[in-house]
């Protein structure tokens, strides 16, 4: 489906789901519909990743000795309840957060990759790491936070570090939800891992309080497909959108966007690539020249109807290499935006995109906890930054309602991360 024969804008690009209420319905009614399917026999094939944060999360976690005030008014607070003026912390306590959304009645609902477990546990590109059930996902409403669901597979080194889990989180009505799970080894780990890691690398759909199943295998996917040819068939599912079509998001580690349809007749959603991001090739430390992946990290529908997709960059992760693509499926990534570093998110709002840099001066350059910022992203060159909150530490998702921003810190850290509400100029 292409949103446009190559133009720069597009007129009759599908209605997805924040334009309409009854995108929103639709939505909700066919992830409820593949929820009412019986769940089949998941693949047991592990793909590994290129990690999205193998350098951020091998500096020692200095989440433990980082202080928060208590949290303030928040997402809907309380009535009566005055919103700060400057930035505030509307959550705090979680592991590792990543991605966040707004769901039904401005909820806000924020995905924890947790801290890994005892076991079993495998040797990743940087050590050891083990399999455990800790990841979840938090709601933040009328000024609380809860975990709202809890026992989810994350995979972490020692003390929680390089945390891999839940990624992104979206909830529709009457309480279904779409998760994504990442990854972060050889295609042969998941196996390796036990029952309970056979839903990393996926896409899980559930209701609350209900069971949830398994929607979509972006591992399976690499692993029979591996769209970027690359000699690894990593996978890292991360940054979600809900569309009328089914879902579309980044894989990390496959270096592309996918599509998964609705589940029917009790058959897993069927992925598709619609787009793949190469390697370029960038000075190496030391001297001379390699590849660099790409490592896309989420997508946002855009005002005109494409998708906008940021991207981390790959090992060296040298400052000002990332970029915004856009995308129209049918047609090759375009750059956007360049001269950005190291983005993990982004999201669209009043015409404006902003994202959010998790180390302004590159991972490789990052002496401890990487220091980021929230920047409003401009069509081209960015190398002169529009930041508008910088000096957070290592922030990582971002959602934006009524004129202020909501950005994910420390996500890196095991019982350390937050949420800041950051208002908007």
């Amino acid at each position: 489906m292409a949103f446009g024969a190559g133009s720069s804008q597009c007129g009759t690009c599908p209605s997805l789901l924040k334009p309409s209420s009854r995108s929103a319905h639709a939505i909700s009614q066919s992830l409820g519909q593949s929820l009412g399917q019986p769940l089949g026999q998941p693949l047991g094939q592990l793909l590994g990743h290129r990690r999205v944060l193998a350098l951020a999360g091998s500096v020692v976690l200095a989440a433990s000795a980082l202080t928060a005030p208590a949290a303030t008014a928040g997402p809907d607070a309380a009535p009566g309840s005055t919103a700060p003026a400057g930035p505030s912390v509307v959550a705090q306590g979680l592991n590792s957060p990543r991605l966040l959304s707004f769901g039904p009645g401005g909820a806000l609902y924020v995905a924890e990759a947790g801290t890994g477990g005892t076991g079993p546990c495998v040797t990743g590109p940087t050590g050891p790491v083990c399999f455990g059930r800790t990841g979840s996902v938090t709601r933040i409403r009328y000024g609380h936070q809860t975990r709202v669901l809890e026992h989810l597979p994350s995979l972490a080194g020692e003390g929680g570090a390089e945390p891999i889990g839940p990624a992104d989180v979206h909830v529709m009505r009457h309480g279904r939800y779409l998760l994504s799970i990442g990854m972060g080894q050889d295609t042969t780990a998941r196996g390796m891992l036990g029952r309970h890691a056979r839903r990393m690398g996926t896409w899980v759909g559930g209701r609350f309080g209900h069971p949830s199943r398994v929607l979509a295998d972006l591992a399976a996917f690499e692993a029979a497909h591996n769209p970027d040819q690359s000699v690894a068939h990593d996978s890292d599912p991360t940054g979600l959108l809900m569309t009328e079509g089914g879902p579309v998001g980044t894989d990390s580690g496959g270096n592309t966007l996918v599509r998964a349809g609705w589940m029917h007749h009790g058959h897993r959603a069927h992925v598709r690539a619609l787009a793949v991001f190469p390697d370029v090739t960038v000075p190496q430390p030391g001297g001379g020249t390699g590849p660099m992946q790409a490592v896309p990290t989420s997508v946002a529908l855009g005002p005109d109807g494409a998708y906008y997709v940021s991207q981390l960059t790959g090992f060296p992760f040298p400052p000002g290499a990332a970029n915004i693509f856009r995308v129209v499926p049918g047609h090759a990534p375009t750059v956007y935006a360049s001269g950005l570093t190291n983005v993990t998110d982004l999201t669209w709002s009043q015409g404006r995109l902003y994202a959010v840099q998790i180390a302004d001066g590159g991972l490789l350059a990052a002496n401890g906890l990487p220091m980021g910022s929230l920047v409003r992203v401009h069509r081209g060159d960015n190398t002169a930054e529009d930041t508008v909150a910088g000096n957070l530490p290592a922030p990582y998702g971002v959602a934006i309602r009524h004129g202020a921003a909501y950005v994910t810190t420390c996500s890196v850290c095991a019982g350390g991360g937050g949420v800041t509400r950051i208002p908007l100029p």
